[in-house]
């Protein structure tokens, strides 16, 4: 049997170049509690993304709940059906109530056009995902949320390195919240980052540290968000590579279009003025049966695609059903096939042949 393909490969640097870097904190002995390699991490990031305020946590999902608490949020929040579960369950977690608006045909992302139909007097924010790195309408959801004193946090876990109109997309919004757990694009192992204006950085900052003010004083309430010395090493020796990697994985997807151009499969739409980062390749079929036919013939083949995002979040058991019937037809017939750095010719030739 061939080599197994999966969805996504972690990219991983030689282990001298990680310990070279971990023997600092190793030195001094000081693993967590934001020490010099969270710092220095912190400071690489903001030059490379061109963004002004980041606080590194531990994985990708705290930096919504900590933006939902940050900002008093409360009763109603919009949001989007489809996106991965963590962005539905950190709203439920803070006890607010997801209200679930479809998503845009083209480009997967919560349609702007029908946010206002679903506001009402309980409304506080919008929560938004920039879908497989493709950035939401932000203009017109800036417009809606200043009509209607709304607070905006972007889910942007797909989007490092993403820019819309040449600036980065972790900037727009109140908040926006990436992962860089090891399946992404950028990776600390484990791990992730908030965004936010000037105003709200130094209660987030709080909120992710217990709430301490000093060793022996409390600003107020607070968890434990903290990255460690260990992911943030991780990270240090990773980000160096991100040009490379990010223009490989561009090779891989321009041969993938290549070999799958003409036929009757739907690939994905970039919004415009958006510079992409190339972290998914989804591609969309005809029918449910089609997918499913590909996906079995795929793995049986030992290639592994990732049906993100199915199911849609509107239909998790603990919700209430809604009616996003776009979401719901996209989610069943869309797959995403595997992509990462390493990925070679002669792998894409041999998961297209399967495909078309």
């Amino acid at each position: 049997m061939k080599a197994k393909i999966n969805v996504t490969k972690t990219f991983l640097p030689s282990q001298e170049e990680y310990q070279s870097i971990l023997k600092r904190a190793w030195d001094t002995g000081w693993m967590t509690n934001r020490g010099v390699l969270v710092k220095e991490l912190e400071l690489k990031l903001k030059e490379f993304l061109g963004v002004s305020n980041i606080i590194a946590m531990t994985n990708g999902t705290l930096p919504i709940q900590i933006a939902i608490k940050g900002l008093g949020l409360k009763g109603e929040i919009i949001t989007t059906p489809f996106t991965y579960v963590a962005t539905t369950a950190a709203i439920v977690w803070e006890s607010c109530t997801p209200v679930f608006v479809d998503i845009h045909p083209t480009y997967l992302t919560i349609d702007e056009t029908k946010i206002e139909a679903a506001i009402t007097s309980e409304t506080s924010a919008i929560l938004a995902t920039h879908v497989y790195g493709n950035p939401c309408h932000v203009e017109e959801i800036d417009r809606i949320a200043r009509k209607y004193d709304l607070k905006v946090i972007y889910d942007a876990a797909h989007c490092f390195g993403v820019k819309y109109k040449g600036e980065s997309i972790f900037n727009y919004g109140d908040v926006s919240t990436c992962s860089f757990h090891a399946t992404k694009l950028f990776h600390t192992g484990e791990g992730g980052a908030l965004f936010c204006k000037s105003e709200y950085y130094d209660q987030f900052f709080q909120h992710h540290n217990f709430g301490h003010e000093g060793p022996e004083a409390f600003y107020g309430l607070g968890i434990n968000a903290k990255m460690s010395e260990l992911q943030a090493a991780m990270g240090l020796v990773v980000l160096p590579y991100m040009s490379e990697i990010m223009d490989r994985r561009k090779r891989v997807i321009n041969l993938y279009q290549e070999c799958l151009g003409g036929s009757n499969i739907d690939m994905f739409h970039i919004r415009d003025k958006a510079i992409w980062n190339y972290a998914y390749f989804p591609v969309m079929f005809e029918s449910v049966k089609k997918l499913l036919e590909v996906k079995q013939t795929l793995e049986i083949n030992n290639i592994y695609p990732r049906r993100y995002f199915f199911p849609t979040m509107d239909t998790l058991p603990y919700l209430r059903q809604s009616s996003c019937y776009i979401a719901r037809d996209v989610s069943r017939r869309i797959l995403c096939l595997p992509l990462h750095d390493k990925l070679t010719e002669s792998d894409i030739l041999r998961i297209t042949s399967l495909i078309v």
